[in-house]
């Protein structure tokens, strides 16, 4: 396993990160105990949760499954623990109590308290804002980070889903007042996915904040979903998000096209669409979601399988990049 920074912050990271969404979902909690052992000795030293896993009906599941792995295996001192904060935590979707969602001080406090509990840890390696709350001010959210950091709850900050715009807000204002403020930021990025690269990632570089793709296969679809569903192979590569992307023509030329050229090379689409994020300037690691153990190895071959420059040359053409900003959409 390759291990970088996590952004500017001192804290070493593997090179892909465990996801755990599936926990407690698609993933029994045996077969993710499983998981995360196969994971450590891998040499994967990052996981990423967040309080809302666990389904509609069964939120922060995810982080108890984790927590009990924490009790169970005493590895808590080799993993930097990323959680999520922002999510209403009402079973079923229904509306939220006032002030159990968001990023109010009160929210942050409420939700940190129960995150600790669920993993059966004493501190969160990596707080993530999940999402941008438009009405809390950053002075806010900042001073309630503090005060996790001061009681020693959180080490860092990070950020997900934000726009280019809130990553230079949040850290000019944490400059400003002498702040560290975010060192990540989690964002939808892969080979058929590229806008991150308009603003999110230059706004990364800029600040100094490790960039962390969630969905590097497209829900899937950059697995090999095509040659799967010809096999029969029962993946859900060929179901849900990728069964309708799949169904429009264009999309379908497209990943047809990828997998004959990935099968041109004698290589794996999912190992080569990892790969690919790997090369691109400014990724921390791809978050990988497998499903049980079995399906980890093909997550870490990707992490030192060196892609040819005329594969990365045709890939850049099957699936162009947008282009910066503003010339993308200005000239």
């Amino acid at each position: 396993m390759e291990y970088t920074q996590l952004g500017r912050s001192g804290v070493r990271v593997s090179r892909l990160v465990l996801g755990t969404m599936n926990f407690g979902v698609g993933t029994s909690r045996d077969e993710a105990f499983g998981l995360m052992s196969a994971a450590v000795d891998a040499g994967i030293n990052f996981f990423d949760t967040a309080n809302v896993y666990g389904g509609t009906d069964h939120k922060g599941v995810t982080e108890e499954i984790v927590g009990e792995w924490f009790a169970r295996g005493g590895q808590r001192d080799k993993v930097v623990l990323a959680t999520k904060v922002y999510g209403n935590m009402t079973p079923g979707g229904g509306p939220s109590w006032p002030n159990h969602d968001r990023l109010s001080a009160v929210s942050i406090r409420r939700a940190v308290e129960g995150s600790l509990a669920r993993l059966r840890t004493d501190h969160i390696d990596l707080y993530q804002f999940h999402h941008i709350d438009r009405m809390t001010p950053f002075e806010e959210v900042w001073q309630a980070v503090d005060v996790l950091i001061t009681q020693g709850k959180v080490l860092y900050a990070g950020s997900s889903n934000f726009p280019g715009y809130k990553i230079a807000q949040a850290n000019e204002l944490a400059a400003r007042t002498g702040r560290f403020g975010l060192v990540s930021e989690q964002c939808l990025y892969n080979l058929a996915e590229r806008r991150a690269e308009m603003e999110v990632l230059p706004a990364a570089r800029e600040y100094g904040v490790g960039v962390i793709p969630w969905s590097p296969l497209r829900g899937g679809l950059l697995s090999g979903a095509l040659r799967k569903a010809r096999e029969g192979a029962g993946s859900r590569s060929a179901s849900g998000r990728s069964a309708e992307a799949l169904a429009d023509p264009e999309v379908r030329a497209r990943i047809e096209a990828y997998e004959d050229l990935v099968a041109a090379f004698g290589m794996d689409p999912a190992e080569v669409a990892l790969a690919w994020l790997l090369t691109r300037p400014g990724v921390t690691a791809p978050i990988v979601g497998p499903r049980t153990a079995a399906h980890l190895p093909s997550a870490v071959r990707a992490v030192e399988l060196a892609l040819p420059e005329e594969l990365l040359a045709r890939l850049e053409e099957l699936f162009p990049a947008v282009g910066p900003s503003p010339e993308a959409f200005a000239w």
